[in-house]
């Protein structure tokens, strides 16, 4: 109970709610924009907070990412223009509703939903940390090696087209993390003489380049589209009629959410459709999906911002992001001197807490800015794109030059924009790449710490039982596309003979 009341205490700060609102602020506007993302947010906005304090930093973030998740909802519903990539599915029913007239009722459902996906979501992360806590009681380097290996085994679900691009862009991380001056031996690796390589390739400008100037890229291909605009009207609390429909649909679309953002290398996109789907599944009213109806709303939404929560406990307590947004948090925590994963619930229970009491707040804020301000936030969408990516481009570079104060690392930012640019083309994730380079470095130190604990003997490892199991998931997690497919044909009803009689 101490670590709680000590992580709230951190939060509970007038500095600390100003700047949690100002997350709650930039998080909505910047999903309310189409083509502007959450995880562009964070990374524009990681330089600017290296001069803040650690926990304020992180807060700030975290309700970042609480609000932009809802923020795209306001664009899906009024223009059939998803903000984030999780709003897509709510732009299936909430977008007709629109055009009936309904925007202010379909915006009040949003609202409602996204909140209470989100509180139910931080309700299981308050209980489920504890437990996490015990665990992390057990882990050595060896344990931390075998864990690393673990996550990087996931990268291949994570994002893009394939499992087999998504890996290669892991492995690709993992060999920028290589670069510098190895800790153990002191061998200069990948410098080519250049002096700045000596320390390795610093997180903040291939952040900036990989998420914001990719982006920046793509969508300059996309300038002239037009979209058709919705005036919002008054938004609207749900009417008891309303809850009435909707109640089942957020319960069950919230335990979804939790769920699907607690496993690794999940996220509110995918707990988003599969919210929508069982929404419809469980529905008297199938027919009515797709035409304008609450329940559709209400599903993706609470299932959404259900995973943002959820999606923060691997992210915390095992060090494995499960999306774009969570990495980059996860790279803030190291930044900021922190070491997310056991060492972190182990040794600073209370940045835990402090994140969960800043995620808790940032939904209680964006419930009122939701049912007062989506009206003011739509007219957002009215800014042209010609204005808005200068300005983007111009942050980037700011942003680049701020962490260091290094002209070196403006062009890292450059090549890391036009890599991500590639990259995505051509269906290879960003968000393996970022994990490879946050855990290719934590690979290598805990390696080379076991070896030197077991005198080299790479077999030693196997003497502690989480070892060998993180290693046989490990196995069935590289081994899973080539099993799935299998067991999927192996049970199903025509292989058993039930599909013909």
């Amino acid at each position: 109970m101490e670590p709680i009341l000590e992580g709230f205490a951190l939060v509970v700060g007038l500095d600390n709610i100003v700047l949690i609102f100002g997350g709650v602020l930039i998080g909505v506007l910047v999903g309310a924009l189409p083509g502007l993302s959450s995880p562009m947010a964070v990374a524009l906005l990681l330089p600017f907070t290296l001069s803040l304090e650690p926990v304020p930093a992180i807060c700030m973030m975290a309700a970042l990412y609480c609000a932009g998740t809802f923020g795209g909802s306001i664009t899906a519903i009024l223009i059939n223009a998803p903000g984030a990539p999780p709003a897509v599915a709510t732009a299936f029913d909430g977008y007709p509703m629109a055009k009936r007239g309904e925007a202010g009722r379909a915006l009040g459902i949003a609202t409602f939903s996204s909140v209470f996906g989100g509180i139910l979501s931080l309700i299981v992360f308050l209980f489920a940390a504890p437990f996490l806590a015990k665990v992390a009681l057990e882990f050595r380097p060896p344990e931390y090696f075998a864990l690393a290996v673990f996550a990087l085994s996931m990268l291949a679900s994570i994002s893009g087209k394939s499992s087999l691009r998504n890996l290669i862009s892991g492995a690709f991380g993992v060999l920028i993390g290589t670069i510098g001056i190895h800790l153990t031996t002191g061998v200069e690796r990948f410098t080519f003489g250049i002096h700045e390589l000596t320390e390795g390739i610093n997180f903040i400008p291939v952040l900036i380049g990989l998420f914001a100037m990719s982006e920046l890229l793509r969508q300059s291909q996309s300038l002239d589209t037009a979209y058709e605009r919705i005036r919002a009207g008054v938004v609207k609390l749900p009417s008891r009629q309303d809850l009435k429909l909707i109640w089942p649909t957020v319960l069950r679309s919230s335990g979804i959410g939790t769920f699907v953002g607690i496993l690794p290398a999940e996220g509110s996109t995918v707990a988003a459709i599969m919210g929508y789907n069982e929404a419809k599944r469980w529905s008297k009213n199938k027919k009515d999906f797709g035409s304008g109806t609450p329940e559709g709303i209400a599903g993706p939404e609470a299932a959404n911002n259900a995973a943002t929560g959820g999606a923060m406990v691997p992210t915390l307590a095992l060090g494995i992001p499960g999306s774009g947004t969570t990495a980059l948090i996860l790279a803030a925590l190291i930044i900021h001197g922190f070491r997310p994963g056991p060492y972190l619930i182990r040794e600073t229970p209370e940045i835990v807490y402090a994140v969960f009491g800043a995620m808790l707040l940032a939904n209680l804020m964006f419930l009122g800015i939701g049912l007062i301000g989506a009206k003011t936030f739509s007219m957002v969408t009215l800014i042209p794109r010609t204005i808005l990516w200068p300005a983007v481009f111009v942050f980037c570079v700011i942003g680049a030059y701020a962490g260091s104060g290094s002209i070196f690392d403006v062009w890292v930012m450059f090549i890391a924009g036009i890599a991500g640019f590639i990259m995505v083309r051509h269906g290879f994730g960003l968000a393996p790449l970022v994990m490879g380079l946050i855990l290719g470095k934590l690979v290598e130190e805990a390696f080379s710490q076991s070896m030197i604990m077991y005198d080299n003997n790479f077999f030693r490892l196997f003497e502690s039982p989480i070892v060998a199991l993180l290693f046989a998931m490990t196995a069935v997690s590289l081994c899973w596309p080539f099993i799935g497919p299998v067991m999927k044909l192996a049970f199903s009803p025509r292989s058993r003979g039930e599909g013909e009689l």
